[in-house]
């Protein structure tokens, strides 16, 4: 689940205050957004062809729950490690320059894979060193891409455009690539590590067409740790943006231990649910066709009942998806529980992800999001490799009982965010930014007079 940014609001009342209800801004998104809709969408195809095809090839080395995990662990990691540098290097430089380095490596590391195999070189090591490196190269993209938005939309446009790109984004991630993935991998190794490097290049060549400098004015550059130190500060000061991230920690704990073993419950003969490779890949389509449903619902729902009520409805939605695999191995049950699980997601990452880049400053944006991401994401690799443990010790089933329950509660700690914290939270954010423009304004004004008078 991508950018998993979840829960908020257990307080269920809807707040009067109108940052709950976005007005109905309905400015063109403009050419350079749709330029970048289209880059997102094939390189999120490639994302999601990868991301199956990589542990399906697993299977073909070795049954090991604890190895099959072990690929998801070793692939999120770099969240872990680079994500507080890949914020400063995006505050610091081009984003869409960082974007297109960023595909550019994850093609040349897939290209270099199916050579490898074409050469006969074949070992699950090898699939763990692809996947340390695409990992590391995804955290520099999507620190960079999540962070240049607001310098291409308005923020009044921000749902809007979160939820454009989303759908895109989960339909080509989760809706298209996974059964072609599932199919390309039946096809044969090298054919399911090519196509995604071919895609992540056309999705270069789009890039390219983004028009504009995506670099943050630096007033007063500094060392990377202290700039690291200036974001975390403001995500630390900032409760609502604190309280989401360690929430979504857990929820991506509990989520990262039930996928990284189910590949093992659902393909082969020998598996629980006795699937082939395309079968599987169709399976997680119905997650995608939820998230593609969810992403164009998002703004309407938030508008409807509150962000508090929205972002709580994806608590119950993630826990559906993680448990109903315990309690059955029929695939249309199971596939309906993915599609409500995929419809709730996307609800929470719009609206978080929304507020979050309204809350955050420009120039803070990069750092903030990957010190976000750290708290969020950077529980991943635990989580793989507790869902590997628990499975090999206990069983496959015990393991989504237990993340599925673990994610429930978290409602327990949706007190914290009410729909007056946020709009209180967004509020104080404008004000700030109202004042930090006048303050500029009154400085360049006193700079042109100096100016003046000098050469008078």
């Amino acid at each position: 689940m991508r950018d998993r940014d979840r829960r908020a609001g257990y307080p269920w009342q809807v707040s009067n205050a109108t940052t709950t209800k976005p007005p109905r801004e309905r400015t063109p998104l403009g050419a350079n957004f749709w330029k970048l809709l289209t880059s997102s969408g094939l390189s999120n195809l490639a994302d999601g062809v990868f991301k199956l095809a990589l542990p399906l090839v697993a299977i073909r080395y070795t049954q090991e729950p604890v190895l099959i995990a072990g690929l998801s662990l070793v692939a999120s990691l770099p969240w872990l490690l680079f994500a507080l540098q890949a914020g400063a290097l995006a505050d610091r430089h081009d984003r869409r320059r960082i974007m297109l380095l960023a595909n550019i490596a994850r093609a040349v590391l897939l290209a270099a894979v199916a050579a490898s195999i074409a050469l006969g070189v074949e070992s699950i090591w090898v699939l763990y060193a692809v996947a340390l490196c695409v990992g590391t190269a995804e955290t520099l993209y999507d620190t960079s891409a999540q962070s240049i938005l607001p310098q291409i939309v308005g923020r009044t446009q921000l749902s809007r455009a979160n939820g454009r790109l989303y759908a895109v984004e989960m339909t080509a991630n989760q809706f298209v690539g996974p059964p072609l993935g599932g199919f390309l991998v039946a096809t044969g190794a090298l054919i399911a590590f090519s196509v995604p490097a071919g895609l992540w290049l056309v999705a270069v060549g789009m890039l390219f067409l983004v028009r504009g400098n995506f670099q943050v004015a630096r007033e007063n550059p500094a060392r990377m740790r202290s700039e690291i130190m200036e974001g975390l500060r403001f995500l630390w000061r900032t409760r609502v943006l604190r309280t989401l991230a360690f929430m979504t920690g857990l929820f991506n704990l509990t989520s990262s231990a039930a996928f990284a073993i189910f590949v093992l419950y659902a393909a082969g003969p020998k598996s629980a649910m006795g699937l082939t490779d395309a079968q599987v890949g169709i399976l997680f389509t119905t997650t995608a066709i939820g998230s593609l449903l969810g992403s164009f619902a998002a703004e309407h729902i938030e508008r409807a009942i509150g962000r508090a009520l929205s972002l709580s409805l994806s608590i119950v939605g993630g826990a559906v998806l993680l448990i109903t695999p315990a309690f059955t191995t029929n695939p249309f049950i199971i596939g309906g529980a993915f599609f409500i699980g995929g419809f709730t997601v996307v609800l929470w990452n719009v609206v978080a992800v929304s507020l979050r880049q309204r809350i955050t400053p420009d120039r803070l944006l990069g750092r903030v999001n990957s010190g976000y991401r750290l708290l969020a994401w950077g529980t991943m690799p635990l989580g793989a490799a507790i869902g590997g443990v628990l499975g090999q010790f206990l069983g496959l089933p015990p393991v989504f009982i237990i993340t599925g329950i673990g994610t429930l509660s978290l409602l327990l700690f949706m007190f914290r965010l009410t729909n007056a914290s946020m709009d209180a939270a967004e509020a104080e954010a404008a004000r700030t930014a109202s004042s930090d423009s006048t303050a500029t304004d009154s400085t360049a004004s006193d700079s042109r007079a100096s100016g003046t008078a000098e050469q008078a």
